[in-house]
């Protein structure tokens, strides 16, 4: 297999005998770092632009190669060195093929990288992310990324574009799915420990993949929650809600970054040279590479930012993009562009350095082929272990929203069930977007799930059809609005009935890229189905599958109980069964808020006071709220219930006063004042009474996950110290300000355990 070219040995030959004095650390990189310097000074120009070019799968790399059009030329550039990566090649044996043509073929030899987007798994999918981050579990998310990284390199895969840390407040924005909901300080932490997922503690492994911090930045601020739409930002937003997320994966190692679609202020993302230069390679000191998302280069044009794809190649550049994903810009411009004097090659050898840097860091120099072990692909792809990690981070995804009258759960024997909704039965639309590598009909569905779990009488009707035709990733979903056929039969067939398991939702492909909504009501006929069956049975049991935040503000004043089940993945049905059924204690909490209307979207908790105050409700209409309905969300972010309930008391603090140098032990009794044993995402906020910038009236700054028996009581304690408090403040740094303080302590973003301190000058 190892079959290298002359030139390449000798090439491999020189950067062992550079590397050798150390193989880790800080020698290491310097090491790396040489062999880069050295394989640029090889490089002709061409040959450099050419790592700096990335292109899709265009070709079966195991049948003929293309002989004309477009296609050809593709070809040809992987057979001349002018291809650095490719993306969407599936499978080892693809990655095999054409991993031989660039280090067999090409004068010196270059191994490409090959990139996905592996966003929640790769054959077997784990939750969607953000209903990952609802388990607030990092070392389950950590080890979800991880799993997805073990099954993708097994298929040859080395790169994935995730993990997503845009944060977002508006459920409208299709993409909410992909991240890790609307507040900084988790999506920070999460950030971290998927990067740390995919990466492993040794990149150069077989079995660890780079990861990419995306989408840089501010995309999930985009106007109206519409798709690639302008983002308008203030200087305090950026700073103190957008970025954070963005340097934690920097400060966790993650070696590359995906810049964004949207423009900011005015500039489109990918000729930000303050953005990519000034902020991320700059001040933050990152040296991986940047990569354009898809077709970005040439969209400067569409933006009218740039004239054409000549002068959007050099914009790009010039700000510090690495490498075009899909534009053809750098290919067909750069070296022109170069020997023009408009672009300093300099410019151009620290972008391939980059990409070398990162090639050598995976040791593709090493072995090329590492990653396209066939038995090894063989082996891993839906093990058990996968498949187990799936269903356990999958239960800890799902949220209990509603439970009166401790309907929840359910008896597993000498029960009457029916189940409504052809969500119910769909073994696809679980599985979520971005499932570019899966298969269809691989999800255990609700049914299967109930049926595995229980000896109780189970039947089923689908109900009116939700969504027409078969869906798919590229064409709008389309909704049936008229054809009410099957309501009847679900009606009659719930009038006698123990429990109703109504499972509603959207399509597993409504979320995602390009499927921002206006709407967030329940799709099609379902509200008129579950209205009609709530007329001759009120014991239902509402099961939402979805990739966002719905509005569901009839089904919260009606039901008795509601179960958040999102799109959890290969193994959504029996991690549903488990919840139902009681083997699991449901204890996610949501990371977004979820709306009693789109009329109130974008809604999150960490919001200002105005200087009309939201909290005052008092006489007349002169202070900010609607008309219609009141201020608050349906449910609140950081909100999810358990088949136990706890309470909150007695919190304290080690002192009242805290100093730039000490640390503040804020603590409360969490007791488990239920029947089940259960498992509490004990949360903290801080509330900063004034500010050289108008300050959120909370943020969370800290959580701890608690498992108590009935009755049993826990002494729970966070640590206060000035990095808690700091924040980008007018003087444009971060800093903690003298001041008086506000902490809270509970189940919820609503914690109303309070008590104060001051941080003094």
């Amino acid at each position: 297999m190892k079959n290298y070219t002359t030139l390449f040995k000798i090439l491999v030959l020189l950067t062992v005998i550079i590397s050798c004095e150390s193989s880790t650390g800080k020698k290491s990189k310097i090491a790396i770092d040489k062999k880069v310097d050295s394989l640029l000074r090889l490089m002709t120009l061409e040959e450099k632009i050419g790592q700096m070019n990335q292109y899709t799968g265009f070709f079966d790399p195991t049948g003929p190669s293309p002989k004309a059009g477009s296609d050809a030329t593709k070809y040809k550039h992987i057979e001349q060195g002018l291809v650095g990566s490719m993306l969407n090649v599936k499978s080892a044996e693809a990655v095999l093929e054409i991993q031989k043509i660039a280090v067999e073929k090409t004068r010196l030899g270059i191994p490409l990288i090959f990139a996905l987007d592996v966003i929640h798994g790769q054959k077997t999918l784990a939750p969607v992310p953000l209903a990952e981050s609802a388990s607030w579990d990092l070392k389950a998310i950590e080890q979800s990324a991880r799993n997805a990284a073990i099954e993708s390199s097994a298929q040859g895969i080395n790169w994935t574009f995730a993990p997503m840390v845009d944060i977002s407040r508006d459920a409208r924005w299709g993409r909410v799915m992909e991240g890790a909901g609307e507040d900084t300080y988790l999506g920070s932490l999460i950030a971290t420990a998927r990067v740390k997922g995919f990466q492993g503690d040794d990149l150069s492994a077989h079995n660890t993949i780079a990861a990419c911090a995306k989408h840089f930045v501010a995309y999930g601020f985009a106007e109206s929650g519409r798709e690639y739409n302008t983002v308008d930002v203030g200087t305090s937003t950026l700073h103190n809600f957008i970025l954070p997320p963005f340097k934690a994966a920097a400060d966790a190692g993650v070696k590359t970054f995906m810049n964004s679609f949207n423009d900011l202020n005015g500039i489109p993302a990918t000729a930000n040279t303050y953005l990519q230069r000034e902020l991320l390679k700059k001040e933050w000191n990152f040296d991986g590479f940047v990569v354009s998302d898809w077709g970005t280069i040439a969209e400067l044009v569409a933006h009218t930012y740039a004239k054409d794809l000549e002068e959007a190649t050099k914009m790009a550049v010039l700000a510090g993009n690495d490498m075009d994903m899909q534009s053809f810009a750098y290919v067909k411009h750069l070296a022109n562009l170069v020997k023009d004097g408009q672009v300093d090659e300099v410019l151009v050898d620290e972008a391939a350095g980059r990409i070398l840097k990162v090639k050598f860091e995976l040791g593709l120099f090493n072995d090329p082929y590492k990653y396209c072990d066939l038995e090894r692909e063989k082996e891993v792809l839906g093990n058990k272990k996968l498949h187990a990690d799936a269903l356990d981070i999958a239960k800890k995804s799902i949220v209990l929203l509603k439970n009166e009258g401790q309907l929840l759960p359910l008896k597993k024997e000498g029960l009457d069930i029916l189940v409504v909704g052809e969500l119910a039965n769909d073994k696809t639309s679980p599985l979520g977007n971005w499932r570019v590598a899966s298969k269809d009909g691989t999800a255990i569905s609700v049914l299967e799930g109930l049926n595995t779990y229980t000896n109780n009488r189970i039947s089923y009707q689908p109900g009116p059809k939700v969504f027409e035709g078969k869906p798919n990733s590229r064409d709008e979903i389309k909704i049936n609005t008229s054809d009410r056929t099957g309501i009847k039969k679900a009606v009659n067939a719930a009038k006698n009935k123990d429990v109703v398991l109504m499972v509603l939702g959207e399509h597993g492909l409504q979320s995602g890229e390009g499927r921002s909504r206006t709407n967030l009501d329940l799709p099609g006929l379902q509200q008129e189905l579950l209205e009609a069956v709530y007329k001759v049975n009120k014991n239902i049991v509402l099961v939402l599958m979805n990739g966002r935040p719905l509005a569901i503000n009839w089904a919260d004043e009606h039901l008795p109980a509601i179960v958040e089940a999102w799109q959890l993945g290969t193994q959504s049905g029996n991690a549903i069964a488990e919840v139902l059924y009681g083997d699991y204690n449901p204890s996610g909490k949501l990371t977004m808020s979820f709306p009693k209307n789109v009329g109130q979207v974008p809604i999150y908790y960490n919001h200002k006071t105005t200087g009309r105050p939201v909290l005052k409700k008092g006489k007349g209409v002169y202070w900010s709220h609607y008309s219609d309905v009141d201020n608050e969300p349906l449910y609140e972010f950081g909100f999810g219930l358990s088949y136990t309930s706890f309470s909150y008391e007695d919190i304290k603090l080690s002192t009242n006063y805290l100093s730039k140098d000490s640390a503040i032990q804020v603590s409360c009794t969490l007791k488990n004042t239920g029947n089940y044993t259960g498992k509490e995402v004990v949360q903290m906020y801080i509330q900063d009474l004034v500010g050289s910038t108008t300050r959120p009236v909370r943020e969370l700054k800290g959580f701890e996950m608690v498992t108590l028996k009935p009755g049993e009581s826990k002494e729970v304690s966070f640590t206060i110290d000035k990095e808690t408090i700091q924040y980008y403040t007018v003087n444009n740094k971060w800093e903690a300000e003298p001041g008086d303080f506000k902490v809270y302590i509970g189940g919820s973003s609503n914690a109303s355990l309070s008590a104060s301190f001051n941080l003094a000058e």
